[in-house]
């Protein structure tokens, strides 16, 4: 009884684990079929995206131009100057003394000829006082030989005196001759020496710092009291590669070439001078020649010492082609443009540049004046593409 329980159920369990197997299945393969499809749709769309800008109208860039023009262009070299005074003197004593007064204010300028220190005078106007006096004794013993000399002369043409006599008295007039002499040249000697207590400035310029003081001991010919300075006219320095000497002396034997100076903290300042010197040989260790340029710094604004930019102008090239700057780009040939064509498209076009000037750029060769070259958003153009200008 209890197999027979047993058995009779078990063909029922299986038949429903069948069905209820076959109904799980059923709805795996139709969740699996779903997800194909889904997947099988976003290729679809990819691959239509994709496809499709390549059937659109091809995408215009935004550009901004400038025409290629003509137009007169100097020609000059930059070079970096240092400012020079036109004459530096450094004031000495000649005479050693006592300082007695200064006449100026340190940093004050100067004109020729004006007192600038008085050194004590008393000891030397003693002296020249000294050979005055000795002067004076000389001249007088010199006038009673002379007149000795005189009166043998005519004793001994009547025979009353010795030639001999009369040889010594006229040889010690002759010598009282040469000491008067000497004290003229003795009583000048102590004028000048006197005159050398009064220092007078050589040039016109500036003063510099004193070194001495009112009171100070001054040694003759020793170290300078104060150096001056001369700012008017002014000179300027600079130095420019030796390959460009050749046609510096071209240019300079036609006319003077002119030279300006900036000075960097300054932009709006500009002085105009002219090239007034070539070093006689170049510079070996630098491959460079120097020059100066002289100024007349009416305005006083270039000083002794200071850096200023410096363009040396050789001559004006006329009816260059020019174009700004920027348009020009740099490939892998050099440099080259973007020519804006009739219809409306951008060329590459290789050109030759032979300088710059401020903002333009000189090309030499490779565009015609009034061409439209693109200044501005070459990095999406490509050859052949169409572009939209911009103001």
């Amino acid at each position: 009884m209890t197999e027979a329980i047993t058995s009779e159920p078990q063909p029922k369990v299986g038949a429903q684990a069948e069905k209820a197997y076959g109904r799980t299945n059923k709805k795996h393969l139709k969740l699996i079929s779903f997800f194909l499809c889904v997947l099988c749709g976003c290729f679809f769309i990819t691959a239509c995206t994709k496809e499709k800008p390549k059937q659109g109208k091809p995408v215009t860039v935004p550009v901004m131009t400038a025409a290629a023009v003509q137009k007169d262009i100097p020609v000059q070299l930059k070079a970096i100057g240092n400012v020079e005074a036109y004459s530096v003197v450094s004031v000495n004593s000649r005479v050693g003394g006592q300082l007695q007064r200064i006449h100026f204010r340190e940093g004050q300028d100067a004109a020729k000829g004006a007192l600038l220190f008085t050194i004590d005078p008393r000891p030397f106007e003693a002296a020249l006082k000294q050979a005055e006096a000795n002067l004076a004794k000389d001249k007088a013993q010199y006038e009673n030989a002379l007149q000795q000399a005189r009166r043998y002369e005519d004793l001994a043409k009547k025979g009353y005196v010795s030639l001999s006599d009369y040889d010594q008295v006229r040889t010690n007039a002759e010598a009282l001759a040469g000491t008067v002499n000497a004290g003229k040249a003795a009583v000048e000697h102590a004028h000048l020496q006197l005159t050398y207590c009064y220092i007078h400035s050589p040039i016109s310029g500036r003063t510099g710092g004193l070194l001495l003081n009112e009171g100070n001991m001054i040694k003759a010919d020793d170290k300078p009291i104060v150096t001056i300075n001369q700012i008017q006219p002014i000179y300027v320095n600079f130095s420019v590669p030796e390959q460009h000497l050749s046609e510096i002396k071209k240019f300079m034997s036609s006319g003077k070439l002119k030279v300006m100076a900036s000075i960097p903290e300054n932009g709006g300042y500009q002085a105009q001078g002219n090239l007034t010197f070539i070093e006689n040989a170049v510079d070996r260790t630098t491959g460079t020649i120097r020059m100066k340029g002289t100024f007349a710094n009416k305005d006083r604004r270039l000083w002794p010492g200071q850096f200023v930019n410096v363009v040396l102008r050789l001559t004006t090239q006329p009816n260059a082609v020019v174009v700004p700057t920027p348009a020009v780009q740099t490939g892998q040939k050099g440099p080259f443009v973007f020519v804006i064509k009739e219809d409306s498209t951008a060329e590459p076009r290789d050109v030759v540049v032979s300088r710059t000037f401020e903002d333009e750029s000189v090309i030499a060769s490779g565009l015609n004046p009034g061409e439209k070259v693109v200044t501005d958003g070459q990095l999406r153009l490509v050859p052949g593409a169409k572009v939209e200008i911009k103001k």
